[in-house]
């Protein structure tokens, strides 16, 4: 109880404490609580004409950025599926080029084994006539040399013999000459 009175003497004092330094600065309770009711009716009007559109209008701002935040990330989303499908579009692009030079290749060696397969067939009719014409230069070469040399062995046997000969005997001499020629 003793605490009580203590505290009560403490809050008399400080009464009296408020009283005369609200009279040395002339203080007046009418002019305070108009005072206080314009300020509040100040606060109210701000409050609603500032404060809340300023609110209203940051907590769109936040909006907005949190929609900005979500649209970067579905368009980060975007271009990552867009750069996979753009790489996967160049890889396929590679493998097709790959698959067609390696077709390429192949008609190409191909296209060279047929052309090589022509030349040498080519070269080969060459040779055969060649033969052929060699042959046939020979075979003819060789009738005029038998014809040559029945003739010059109807020549010496006249020359030899010192007589005459009949186109039967030339003939005789240039047939028995070609069989022993052939032979």
């Amino acid at each position: 109880m003793n605490q009580f009175i203590q505290f009560a003497s403490i809050g008399s004092d400080l009464a009296g404490t408020a009283k005369d330094t609200a009279q040395r600065f002339g203080w007046d309770a009418p002019h305070f609580i108009a005072q206080v009711i314009s300020f509040l009716i100040v606060a109210a009007l701000l409050y609603k004409f500032a404060y809340k559109p300023i609110l209203t209008v940051l907590d769109e701002r936040r909006h907005q950025i949190a929609e900005g935040l979500a649209n970067a990330e579905k368009i980060k989303a975007e271009l990552a599926k867009t750069e996979a499908a753009r790489l996967e579009v160049l890889n396929q692009a590679n493998t097709q080029a790959n698959k067609l030079i390696e077709e390429a290749r192949v008609a190409a060696a191909k296209v060279r084994e047929q052309e090589t397969q022509k030349a040498i067939a080519a070269a080969e009719q060459i040779i055969a006539k060649a033969h052929e014409a060699a042959a046939a230069d020979q075979a003819r070469m060789l009738t005029d040399l038998k014809r040559e040399v029945g003739r010059l062995v109807v020549q010496t046997a006249a020359a030899v013999t010192g007589k005459i000969l009949t186109p039967e005997d030339q003939k005789r001499l240039a047939e028995e000459t070609t069989r022993q020629l052939a032979a």
